[in-house]
């Protein structure tokens, strides 16, 4: 792969293993959460996705709660795993190869945001509005 990793093969990799996400994986990616938004936060290619990947946990959160439902499993499977993806560090391009290990990293987060981007921001949408709900006392 010599140090390229196309949009579309990204897609491809995306598709392919997100029909292959069960609940363990679901599951792993919650307990991860620290870890993956930790890597995000400090490297400065997937600096940039911090908000997102933010956003992606709590849509993933919400509907491993039960709470939101309103969205194709495909949607959750892409979302778990491009965040499992950018928590390997063996991954296409490992980490450690300087200034490439993570731009596979931030690819896959970018393709997945294509992906999802109006799920994401339905369920946004509906956390906006259910953070206004009046809580009962």
């Amino acid at each position: 792969m010599a140090g390229k990793f196309s949009e579309q093969e990204a897609k491809e990799k995306l598709e392919s293993s997100s029909r292959k996400v069960t609940d363990k994986d679901v599951e792993r990616v919650l307990e991860k959460e620290r870890d993956i938004e930790e890597k995000v936060q400090k490297s400065g290619s997937l600096r940039q996705y911090f908000n997102v990947v933010k956003s992606m946990y709590g849509l993933v959160k919400a509907y491993w709660r039960g709470e939101y439902r309103e969205i194709p499993w495909f949607t959750i499977a892409a979302i778990v795993t491009a965040l499992l993806y950018v928590f390997n560090p063996l991954d296409v391009l490992p980490d450690v190869i300087p200034f490439l290990g993570l731009t596979d990293d931030a690819l896959i987060l970018a393709v997945c945001l294509k992906l999802v981007q109006q799920d994401l921001n339905d369920f946004e949408d509906w956390q906006a509005e259910h953070d206004q709900a009046p809580k009962p006392d």
